[in-house]
C-alpha cells in the first residue's frame, strides 16, 4: 500500500493511493481513521492494516482525485529529526572527495551518521528555497528513506525489518558552502525548507528484504544520478542494529540511507542547483518526487 497525507477541505489528512495512483481512498471512509501520518505509524494494528488492503481491492465511490487534493510530504512535521547517512555508495565518496578532500575524504571504516533538522518537511511538487543570500553551492540528494514503525533497540540483525514499516524518498538539499564550511553538516543539511520527501510512503510488503531498487535523480530533464540501493556501502539492517545497540528508535524514525553519485559537485565544472531549475528525485516502486527551486 501507499500511504499519502494530503491538505483536503484545508485539513490535514491520510489516505491510500489507488492502484493508478489518481485517487485517494480517505482512511475514515476506510473504518480506520488515523489523525496524521505518526499516529497511523505508531498505532495501527496488523488487523487494520489487513483490512485496509482488503477495502481498497474493493470498487468505492469514496475516492478522491488527487488533482484535488494539495500533497503533503508523509511525514510533515516528523517528531525528531532525520537520521542520514553521509557517503554511503563508494562512487559519491569518490566524487564528494574530489570536490574537497578535506571535507570529505580519508578511510571510513564504519558507517557516517550525521542528523537534519526538519521543521516541515516540503512537499512533492512544493517550492524549495535557494537562500541566495547565504547559500552560493545549492544542490540535490536523492536517497531511500526507512520509516521505523515500533521503538527499536538492540536490534538483531535478522530481525531488523520487523521494526521497518515502509519506505519513501528524501531529496537531501544541501548547501555546500555552509557545510564544509562549518566542518560538519548539521547547518548546510538544516535550513527551512531543504527536506523534500514523498509522494508516500510504500508499506514494506511491497518489496523484498533488502529492497532493490533504481534510484536516479533530474534537473531540468538531464538525468543526473542512476544507481541501485544494493550498492549502498551500509546496508539497512547494518543501521538499525548498529543505532539500536545504544539509541532506541522511536516509531516514526525517519533514517535517509544516504545518495548514489551524480550530484551536483560531483561535476568538473559542479552543476548546483539555481532559482528556476526543477529537480525529480525517482525510485523504483515508490514513485517520483518533483520540486522546483525558488
Amino acid at each position: 500500500m501507499k500511504f499519502i497525507t494530503y491538505k483536503y477541505d484545508n485539513k490535514e489528512q491520510v489516505g491510500i493511493l489507488s492502484k493508478n495512483e489518481q485517487g485517494i481512498y480517505p482512511l475514515k471512509t476506510l473504518n480506520v481513521n488515523y489523525e496524521t501520518m505518526n499516529d497511523l505509524i505508531e498505532n495501527i494494528t496488523d488487523e487494520e492494516m489487513k483490512l485496509l488492503k482488503s477495502a481498497i481491492e474493493k470498487d468505492s465511490k469514496e475516492i478522491l482525485s488527487i488533482n484535488d487534493v494539495c500533497k503533503m510530504a508523509p511525514i510533515p512535521t516528523p517528531k525528531q529529526d532525520v537520521i542520514c547517512l553521509g557517503i554511503n555508495y563508494m562512487a559519491h565518496a569518490v566524487e564528494s572527495a574530489r570536490y574537497k578532500k578535506e571535507a570529505f575524504g580519508g578511510d571510513r571504516p564504519y558507517a557516517v551518521y550525521f542528523s537534519k533538522r526538519v521543521n516541515a518537511a516540503t512537499g512533492d511538487g512544493d517550492y524549495i528555497p535557494s537562500y541566495p543570500e547565504i547559500v552560493d553551492s545549492l544542490d540535490y540528494e536523492a536517497e531511500l528513506v526507512v520509516i521505523i514503525k515500533k521503538d527499536a533497540k538492540n536490534v538483531a540483525k535478522e530481525d531488523a525489518y520487523d521494526y521497518v514499516f515502509g519506505y519513501t524518498i528524501m531529496n537531501d538539499i544541501s548547501a555546500r558552502n555552509l557545510q564544509t564550511r562549518h566542518k560538519q553538516w548539521y547547518f548546510g543539511k538544516s535550513l527551512d525548507g531543504f527536506t523534500p520527501m514523498g509522494p508516500c510512503i510504500v508499506t514494506k510488503d511491497e518489496f523484498i528484504n533488502p529492497p532493490v531498487l533504481q534510484i536516479c535523480s533530474k534537473v531540468n530533464g538531464e538525468l543526473r544520478q542512476n544507481s541501485t540501493t544494493d550498492l549502498m556501502i551500509t546496508s539497512i539492517e547494518d543501521v538499525i542494529h548498529e543505532l539500536s545497540q545504544g539509541v532506541t528508535l522511536k516509531a516514526g524514525t525517519i533514517i535517509a540511507m544516504g545518495t548514489p553519485a551524480g550530484v551536483g559537485m560531483g561535476f568538473e565544472p559542479p552543476k548546483f542547483l539555481k532559482a528556476g531549475d526543477t529537480v525529480e528525485c525517482e525510485i523504483e516502486g515508490i514513485g517520483l518526487l518533483k520540486n522546483i527551486i525558488k
